[in-house]
């Protein structure tokens, strides 16, 4: 009688514990790091090397050259739209809100300044009638406050408002903000969703097309 192959046999017999060999080999790797860690540690709280922790990042402008850099981008003022005037759909309550909104933000971006009030308060106004924003005025200015990710608007994330301000400007901003809910639109920003201060520049700054500035605030709108 002939002789079964022997590597016939061998290639389908298991062992006792009912895995292939090589599974049997990756369980004695996995066995050997965790004795390991238990020896010497959490794998997590070993050093990484020094250069995986570098900052890589370009260093920041200072201010001088921030503001240098802002002024050789162009105005595009061919490029400005007109806002239409915000009509405000609710009831008293939510009018007496949405004012209290805006007037906050004016104050907190603008200080007491009257142009710049109106200003930030008729970006509010643009980004609530633009895609990718909230469609109220309270949900424009407090966006990304509640995240780590970060806010729209500085003074709602950054502990500003633990120090809320008494001084003149309220009652200018309060006014801004009543006269915007009426219909009012301050046309030198025209339809400008962004802006910032001249001494920053911000990673969006290319992407979007500088329409005005305003004292010390520069405002854009999408291209």
């Amino acid at each position: 009688m002939a002789k079964r192959p022997a590597r016939y046999v061998s290639s389908r017999r298991r062992n006792r514990s009912g895995l292939r060999p090589s599974s049997e080999h990756w369980l004695l790797l996995l066995g050997a790091v965790v004795a390991f860690a238990a020896i010497f540690g959490s794998l997590t709280d070993l050093p990484w090397p020094t250069e995986t922790t570098t900052d890589h990042r370009k260093p920041r402008l200072t201010m001088a050259q921030a503001r240098a850099s802002n002024a050789l981008v162009p105005i595009v003022a061919d490029k400005r739209k007109r806002a239409e005037p915000f009509r405000f759909r609710g009831g008293p309550a939510a009018r007496l809100q949405a004012t209290e909104c805006l007037a906050t933000v004016a104050l907190y971006e603008a200080g007491a300044d009257r142009d710049g009030q109106r200003a930030v308060i008729q970006v509010v106004l643009n980004r609530v009638g633009a895609r990718g924003f909230p469609k109220t005025v309270c949900g424009v200015v407090y966006q990304g406050a509640n995240r780590k990710t970060g806010c729209q608007f500085s003074f709602t994330c950054d502990g500003s408002q633990t120090r809320r301000p008494e001084h003149e400007g309220w009652e200018e901003a309060r006014h801004a903000a009543r006269r915007a809910m009426n219909g009012y639109v301050y046309t030198p920003v025209g339809r400008a969703t962004h802006y910032h201060t001249d001494w920053l520049v911000p990673y969006w700054r290319s992407s979007l097309v500088k329409v005005a500035t305003v004292e010390s605030h520069i405002f854009y709108q999408r291209r």
